[in-house]
C-alpha cells in the first residue's frame, strides 16, 4: 500500500506455510518490541523465580550453619554429619543457581546440569541416611553405642559418602547420555537400576529411622527425648515431601516423554531446593526456646 512520498509501506507479521523465518523488519513493530521487552509471566517463569528465591535463602541459611559449625561450635559426632549435610546442600543450591543463571542468559539447558546438581543431592542423601541411622541407634542402644562406636566413625562415614556418591551418579549419567551424546543402552539400564535401588534404599533408611524414633519416643522410652529427635524427624519428613520428587525425576527421566519431563522437572527442582533450604530452619526451630532471643550459635548448639 502506497502511503505517500517519503513514507514506507507497512508490513504485517504473517507467516505463510512453507515460508522461511521472519526477517528483522517483521519484528520491528512497536507491539512486538513491547512484548519482547516485557514478556508475559507464565507458570514456568513463576516456578523459575521461586526456585531462585528459595535457593538464595537456602544458600544463606546453610552458609550460616557452615560458619558456626566450622569455627564456633565444638564438633561432636552428630555435628560432623550436620556440617557435611550443610556443605552438600550449599553445593547443590549453588550449582542450581549457577545453572539457572546460565539457562536464563543463553535460553538453553544441557542435560549435564541435572547430572552435576544430582551429585550434590545424592551426597546429601547418603549423609542424611547415615545421620538418621546413627541417631536412631544411639537412642535405641545407648550403652552399646557409647561403648562400641569408634571415635572417628562420623568423619569416616562422611568421607565415604563424598567419595562414593559422585562416581555412582556420574557413571550412570555417562552411560545414559547425560554427559555426552552417545548412549549405551545395556550399560545405562544396569547402572541406572543399581543407582535407583541404592538411592531408594538410602531414602527408606532415613525415613524409617525417623519413624522408629517417633514410635520409640512416644510408646516405649520413658526418658526425656533429646532435641536431635526433632532434627531427624523434620529431615525425614522434608525428604518425603520435597526430596522424593527430585529422586523420582532421576529415576524416571529415561522413560518420561519430553512434554511430561518439561512440566515435572521444574517443580521437582523447586521442591528439591525447598528440601535443601529447609534444614537450617529445622535446626533453628528445634534449638530455639520460646520467648528468648539468643545467638544462632547457641540455638544451633542446643539443637545438636
Amino acid at each position: 500500500e502506497d502511503l505517500g512520498p517519503g513514507r514506507s509501506p507497512r508490513r504485517r507479521l504473517t507467516i505463510q506455510p512453507g515460508a522461511g523465518p521472519p526477517t528483522w523488519s517483521e519484528f520491528s513493530s512497536p507491539r512486538i518490541r513491547r512484548v519482547l521487552r516485557n514478556p508475559p509471566f507464565t507458570k514456568s517463569s513463576v516456578v523459575f523465580y521461586l526456585t531462585l528465591a528459595v535457593g538464595l535463602g537456602g544458600l544463606l541459611g546453610n552458609a550460616l550453619v557452615l560458619w558456626h559449625l566450622g569455627f564456633h561450635i565444638k564438633k561432636g559426632p552428630f555435628a560432623v554429619y550436620v556440617l557435611h549435610l550443610a556443605a552438600a546442600d550449599f553445593l547443590f543450591l549453588g550449582c542450581q543457581l549457577a545453572f539457572s543463571a546460565v539457562q536464563a542468559a543463553l535460553g538453553s539447558e544441557h542435560s549435564l546440569y541435572f547430572a552435576v546438581t544430582f551429585v550434590a543431592f545424592s551426597v546429601g542423601l547418603w549423609l542424611l541416611a547415615a545421620f538418621s541411622a546413627e541417631c536412631c541407634l544411639s537412642d535405641l542402644f545407648p550403652a552399646c553405642y557409647q561403648g562400641c562406636r569408634p571415635r572417628h566413625t562420623s568423619g569416616v562415614v562422611c568421607g565415604l559418602s563424598w567419595a562414593l556418591a559422585p562416581p555412582a551418579v556420574l557413571l550412570t549419567a555417562d552411560a545414559c547420555g547425560l554427559l555426552r551424546e552417545s548412549m549405551r543402552l545395556l550399560a545405562c539400564l544396569r547402572y541406572h537400576a543399581a543407582s535407583v535401588a541404592g538411592l531408594l534404599a538410602l531414602a527408606c533408611v532415613a525415613f524409617a529411622a525417623g519413624l522408629v524414633l517417633l514410635v520409640w519416643g512416644a510408646c516405649c522410652s520413658q526418658r526425656q527425648r533429646p532435641r536431635f529427635y526433632g532434627a531427624v524427624l523434620g529431615s525425614g519428613l522434608l525428604l518425603l515431601v520435597c526430596g522424593l520428587p527430585y529422586l523420582l525425576c532421576w529415576t524416571l527421566r529415561p522413560y518420561l516423554p519430553s512434554f511430561l519431563l518439561s512440566t515435572f522437572f521444574p517443580l521437582a527442582t523447586l521442591l528439591a531446593c525447598v528440601h535443601c533450604s529447609g534444614r537450617p530452619l529445622i535446626y533453628f526451630m528445634v534449638g530455639r526456646q520460646p520467648g528468648r532471643r539468643e545467638p544462632l550459635r547457641v540455638v544451633l548448639q542446643r539443637s545438636l
